[in-house]
């Protein structure tokens, strides 16, 4: 929002007020007419550890922001210059100005949003606990001891993911990825590994350390880089999914509240693997043809999702507080939602992610680990640190999405995919008719079918369609092609049935 500059701007930004009849997100207004208000300073801590904002003193917001009649302009404005340099840790350099208005004086402020590493901003007679704000709303929140925490965190670079984890022991790491670590890092760096026994290696790449009884045992970030399971330390160091019916997380008329659910487990390659697969199975896969071609049009790329995961687990808080939080992967009926405990670490912000040459690791040992450690299906888990969010927005333009959508907050982040759109083609086949009978339809035409191809013609995610046809064959219309449990499972028509569509 533009800060006013002179009375016309200023008579702008009031109507604009008067539109929504209180104040926003970003102004707060007082009549001050005793003078300057005492919770003044807990609007410029917020205003300070958030995004920054405007303060308007002398308007009355409940009469429709009128001029304060008993408003002392140069009394208030050196009292909040004082109050700024002397009653906020650190000061705030606000810019303070006064500008005419209805042939009077008031005094607007612009606060600036602190950098990362000066927040955060709080009331000096109230200490950092309980004195720190944040502006929801219309109004200013005292932030939570985590939330001060992971500010505290910018100051400094965060050491949990290096933490040796003494419950644990040497045979909780997977061999074989161990392996191929250290053959990696001997190929890239000779010089550094290539001499040095095993053990020497893994503790300078903090896989491994000492812990207090002078044994060694695998690090947090050893263990969820190359750990087997993890979650025996760290039960709800997770993933866990739900694919919803609508938009929201309320049930469906139907009383059902999700379509499917669970809770993935095991090391970070595994993790990704297991939630690209849960994507995978529970969107629609439509096409189009060009020329002698049929191209695959899917409702979210799935390169795109797996680099969301994987910043998502990378970049995620690690700290002993926010250990018993788990990423969440929630498909709704249009959208797609990531969310990983921990906001954006460092310098990075939402304006700056994707933009090349900027990068802030949370984790630093983990990331640099995952740089090399292998992916099931080839290549490493991240290969180039920072490139990450660059692929999201490549594998959406190419698809023809939007890019996503980013929130950051003190304690959480969250990256938003859009639902592809269906194609006239596609929303022609679903024009009257159920899912249930588009799925029929495909298998009148062809002989055997999976449930992913069947999903595609019903336009619905697998979850769902998978609930259809699990009806279907217990009403005998029709017949698994492989045991239930089987991976490679399709479904055919039963002879001599009549159209149960």
């Amino acid at each position: 929002m533009q800060v006013p500059t002179n009375q016309a701007e200023l008579e702008q930004l009031v109507e604009e007020l008067r539109l929504t009849g209180k104040d926003t997100q970003q102004v707060e207004v007082k009549d001050a007419a005793g003078g300057l208000p005492k919770s003044i300073v807990e609007t410029v801590s917020a205003f300070s550890n958030g995004a920054g904002g405007i303060i308007i003193l002398g308007l009355q917001e409940r009469n429709n922001f009128a001029y304060s009649p008993q408003f002392k302009a140069r009394a208030v404005y050196d009292a909040l210059a004082g109050a700024c340099n002397e009653k906020l840790t650190p000061p705030v350099r606000a810019d303070i100005n006064l500008l005419p208005y209805s042939g009077k004086q008031v005094v607007v402020a612009s606060v600036p949003a602190l950098q990362p590493r000066d927040k955060p901003c709080y009331v000096t007679s109230k200490n950092i606990y309980g004195g720190s704000y944040i502006r929801t709303g219309d109004g200013d929140r005292r932030l939570s001891s985590y939330e001060i925490d992971r500010l505290l965190d910018n100051k400094t670079q965060p050491r949990w993911d290096s933490e040796v984890v003494s419950e644990s022991t040497l045979d909780d790491l997977n061999s074989q990825s161990v392996a191929s670590v250290l053959r990696r890092e001997r190929e890239a760096h000779p010089r550094i590994f290539g001499k040095i026994p095993d053990e020497a290696a893994l503790k300078q790449l903090r896989i491994i350390g000492a812990g207090k009884d002078k044994k060694l045992h695998p690090t947090l970030a050893g263990l969820l880089a190359l750990g087997i399971y993890p979650q025996q330390y760290f039960p709800r160091l997770t993933v866990t999914y739900a694919v919803y019916p609508g938009s929201t997380k309320a049930a469906a008329p139907s009383g059902q509240r999700h379509l499917d659910s669970g809770t993935l487990v095991g090391s970070i390659p595994a993790l990704v693997a297991d939630g690209v697969e849960v994507v995978a199975k529970n969107m629609r896969i439509g096409g189009v043809i060009k020329g002698a071609f049929r191209r695959d049009l899917v409702d979210y790329p799935l390169v795109a999702v797996r680099e969301a995961l994987t910043n998502a687990l990378m970049h995620r808080d690690y700290s002993p507080a926010a250990r018993g939080t788990q990423v969440q992967l929630n498909l709704y009926a249009d959208r797609l939602e990531i969310l990983n405990p921990g906001g954006l670490f460092g310098t990075v912000t939402v304006d700056s992610l994707g933009k090349p040459g900027l990068s802030s690791a949370r984790n630093q040992f983990l990331s640099k680990l995952l740089e090399v450690t292998p992916y099931e299906d080839g290549g490493f888990v991240a290969e180039n640190r920072g490139s990450g969010y660059q692929e999201i927005l490549s594998q959406l333009e190419q698809d023809m999405l939007p890019p996503p959508r980013p929130v950051d907050r003190l304690d959480s982040f969250s990256l938003t995919f859009e639902r592809r759109q269906m194609t006239p083609a596609e929303r022609g086949a679903a024009a009257g008719t159920s899912s249930r009978a588009r799925i029929l339809d495909y298998l009148h035409t062809h002989k055997t079918a999976s449930s992913r191809e069947l999903a595609g013609a019903a336009g619905i995610g697998v979850g769902g369609t998978r609930a259809i046809l699990n009806s279907l064959v217990k009403s005998k219309v029709i017949t698994r092609t492989e045991p239930a449990t089987s991976p490679k499972q399709r479904y055919r028509l039963n002879k001599n049935v009549e159209d149960a569509r």
